[in-house]
């Protein structure tokens, strides 16, 4: 079930629906959970679609915040929505966050995904984006799903590759971070923008 589709009201609704297992009338409660081995796996598919369905819930709210107000004078804001955002994936994929002139977002696009350790990136299709959008800066984003938050020679090369070509259409790279489970590592406090 894609949750993005549904609405926020949707989404509130299925979370606090009664816990009810597809095959008996009842809500479960923990000690049936325990008593009853064999519907263990139905009880575990209705917890992680609620959790599924919370995370997409914060993941709304953020964006919303980052829409409301300059992204930079809230980074936290920004940090938590992608911790949520990359917590589940098992691929690299790179992120755009495209911004207006005031730094509020508006949008966030996985634009690229890759394998297990690595992601093509085409400069061109970032420039694309921008200017589809009318973005006056955007700030990229990439996970490690090896867990190691270190930037690479490789991630400060495509950096100053993507500041180069998004200069010549008036468009400022403000940030790129690194997303590894709990760490998100900020290119601009690392002085590397």
């Amino acid at each position: 079930m894609d949750l993005s589709a549904l609405s926020r009201a949707d989404l509130v609704s299925e979370l606090l629906s009664p816990l009810v297992c597809p095959s008996a009338a009842n809500p479960l409660h923990v000690s049936d959970a325990v008593a009853k081995m064999g519907m263990l796996g139905t009880a575990d598919t209705v917890l992680a679609h609620r959790l599924n369905v919370a995370r997409e819930l914060l993941l709304r709210e953020l964006r919303e915040q980052m829409r409301n107000g300059p992204l930079m004078t809230s980074p936290q804001i920004l940090r938590d929505w992608l911790r949520l955002y990359c917590a589940k994936l098992e691929n690299e994929v790179f992120l755009v966050i495209y911004l207006d002139a005031q730094h509020r977002l508006i949008e966030a696009e996985e634009l690229f995904r890759g394998t297990l350790t690595q992601t093509s990136v085409y400069p061109r299709e970032v420039v694309k984006g921008a200017l589809a959008r009318n973005a006056s800066a955007l700030a990229v984003a990439h996970n490690h799903p090896s867990g190691e938050a270190e930037p690479s020679r490789a991630d400060e090369m495509l950096t100053q590759t993507l500041k180069s070509a998004l200069s010549l259409v008036d468009v400022r790279v403000i940030d790129h971070f690194v997303v590894a489970g709990d760490r998100v590592i900020s290119f601009a406090e690392r002085g590397l923008i």
